[in-house]
């Protein structure tokens, strides 16, 4: 690991600022994401701005009928909130089954998302639920905000401050993990918005992606059996040694049924 200077902005326009002047700045969090790769060397920033001493990006809180929770809330924070249990519990039992708990007391819902693994847990429910992410400057859309393989929408000198879900009428989330990273081969959030049946697709491809095959279906005969019945197409879906392309086609449909039935014993 090579010598960065290290910075602890206590105000968003600090932080900002510290990341606008750096040469190769990276935003500090919970630290999952950025420090395993520093250590193998495939990141080398220059500067680090730590997130730790601003105040107010941890918060969890209902606004109407929208859960807002704050970019710097740890995936424990979210997975014991009563607040999130009350409002969106799918999302609570996403949180509390990403990675160990060691990972879940440090990794933040703004880190994960920002990093935008595309095997992580939280896209699928950002575009599932047709969350909001917040920036200090604006609002972006689920569905324009992951872009690429760790990519997305943001600006290299912008910070998420918090991330807004909808009330769903509905929701759940299933994934097939890897046994030895938790990270899910394929994971499914399933969610009635607005009326609307939204499938959100995590770990199969090179970002999370909605199954309009699935969706389609679902409008149709919201049943388990509806589900297995969707072919998924596997031509560009991720194929390496965790699972093949087709396997993963085969887990899509299969994971997805079973969030409906998990959604069918809820009811």
């Amino acid at each position: 690991m090579k010598n960065f200077a290290f910075h602890r902005p206590t105000s968003l326009q600090d932080a900002v600022a510290a990341l606008g002047s750096a040469k190769d700045g990276k935003l500090l969090a919970g630290g999952q994401s950025l420090l395993p790769v520093m250590k193998l060397a495939m990141a080398e920033p220059s500067d680090l701005i730590s997130l730790s001493s601003i105040a107010g990006l941890d918060g969890i809180a209902m606004e109407g009928d929208t859960l807002v929770i704050g970019a710097r809330a740890t995936h424990a924070a979210v997975a014991s909130s009563e607040v999130v249990a009350g409002a969106i519990p799918a999302l609570a039992a996403l949180a509390d089954g990403i990675g160990d708990p060691q990972v879940r007391n440090r990794g933040t819902l703004g880190g994960s998302v920002a990093h935008a693994d595309p095997a992580a847990d939280y896209p699928a429910a950002v575009l599932g639920l047709g969350a909001t992410i917040v920036t200090e400057r604006r609002q972006i859309a689920a569905a324009d905000f992951f872009t690429g393989l760790f990519e997305t929408a943001l600006a290299a000198d912008e910070i998420i401050t918090a991330v807004r879900f909808p009330k769903p009428e509905q929701a759940a989330y299933v994934k097939f993990p890897n046994p030895a990273s938790r990270y899910p081969v394929v994971g499914v959030m399933v969610a009635k918005v607005g009326g609307e049946v939204r499938v959100a697709v995590t770990g199969a491809a090179e970002k999370v992606f909605r199954s309009s095959e699935l969706e389609q279906a679902l409008g149709a005969d919201f049943s388990e059996k509806a589900a297995r019945g969707v072919q998924v197409p596997s031509q560009d879906l991720s194929n390496d040694p965790d699972a093949s392309a087709e396997y993963r086609a085969h887990l899509i449909s299969i994971m997805t049924g079973r969030a409906v039935a998990a959604l069918g014993q809820a009811a």
